[in-house]
């Protein structure tokens, strides 16, 4: 005898349609997870050229010493 207790008519069905949907559902997180990583590794990149450009313009501004300089 199952320790989960009796079997019920459909429940076999309900089951596997259950194991089924879970199966989905974690494909789709995992292709999410895989699409946000990609977009956030793209977002610190763009922050790191975004940072390299404003520093190169206050140097050109005269504002801050270039980093070859300190």
């Amino acid at each position: 005898m199952d320790a989960r207790g009796p079997k019920t008519p459909g429940g076999d069905a309900l089951g596997e349609a259950a194991e089924n949907l879970f199966q989905e559902l974690q494909e789709h997180f995992q292709a999410l997870t895989a699409t946000l990583n990609l977009r956030v590794e793209e977002m610190g990149s763009r922050i790191e050229d975004l940072q390299k450009n404003v520093s190169e313009l206050m140097v050109r501004a005269g504002i801050q010493n270039s980093v070859k300089e300190q």
